[in-house]
């Protein structure tokens, strides 16, 4: 289980008054639960995700996982911590200088002490589970945008993490390609019954998967519910962003 409680950042920049990226913000998210994170841009998204991972700390708050509050976690403890928990980042961050294979095998390698043959054995598992095996060679340069996004994946379930975050897995993909990611999240979720954060901006295709969802606007939750309860809730701001209905800026 993750649960955040009156998590506030503020950024304070020289000359300029302190402009508020998260304010109060109080969430649960039940383990085994793939949940959608959405909202306009800027609306603080991606700042509560870096919050969740420990890449970022609030200035008041805290975020608990599975019962351990990050928020006063040493950075040693945090390496421990980061060990339960994969990350696929907006831009896939695959190192170009490596192989297909020794980008997947990375996280292995820097947080685990794994015989090269077990190493070997994960590495081809997961290709096979986002259909690219035999890709173990390849460089990243070779690969097309849903290639790179499925490596991603690949690697960012290869520690076959409880939790995994997942910021804008779909950012750049046609809509055909965007829906295959997506149901491959969905079914890897499933399979290992991970809990799944998912930020994504592609609302169409996130609300086929999502189980539950949360709405930030302005640095607010200003929804958390079902998916089906997203898409019929009677609030003017979440309807307005999920149906599109373009009733004045957001």
């Amino acid at each position: 289980m993750i649960h955040v409680r009156g998590l506030t950042k503020r950024v304070v920049q020289p000359g300029k008054k302190p402009r508020t990226l998260l304010e109060g913000i109080d969430l649960q998210i039940e383990a085994g639960t793939l949940f959608g994170l959405i909202g306009p841009g800027a609306s603080g998204k991606s700042v509560l995700l870096k919050m969740l991972t420990g890449l970022m700390r609030p200035d008041t708050g805290e975020v608990s996982i599975e019962g351990e509050d990050i928020t006063k976690a040493s950075e040693l403890r945090l390496q421990e911590i980061r060990k339960r928990i994969g990350m696929l980042f907006q831009n896939n961050a695959l190192f170009d200088h490596m192989t297909v294979g020794e980008n997947i095998a990375f996280p292995l390698r820097r947080l685990f002490a794994l015989p090269e043959s077990e190493i070997e054995s994960r590495i081809a598992e997961r290709l096979d589970c986002v259909a690219l095996s035999g890709f173990q060679a390849r460089m990243p340069s070779g690969l097309s945008g849903g290639q790179k996004k499925r490596v991603g994946v690949a690697r960012a379930t290869v520690t076959r993490a409880p939790i995994v975050f997942y910021d804008e897995p779909a950012a750049g993909l046609d809509p055909v390609t965007s829906q295959k990611i997506f149901d491959l999240l969905r079914k890897e979720q499933r399979a290992a019954g991970a809990t799944v954060v998912m930020v994504s901006s592609d609302l169409d295709r996130l609300l086929t998967v999502t189980d539950r969802v949360g709405m930030l606007h302005r640095g607010q939750l200003v929804f958390q519910g079902t998916t089906e309860e997203a898409k019929t809730t009677m609030d003017p701001l979440v309807r307005q962003f999920v149906h599109g209905l373009g009733e004045g800026p957001l």
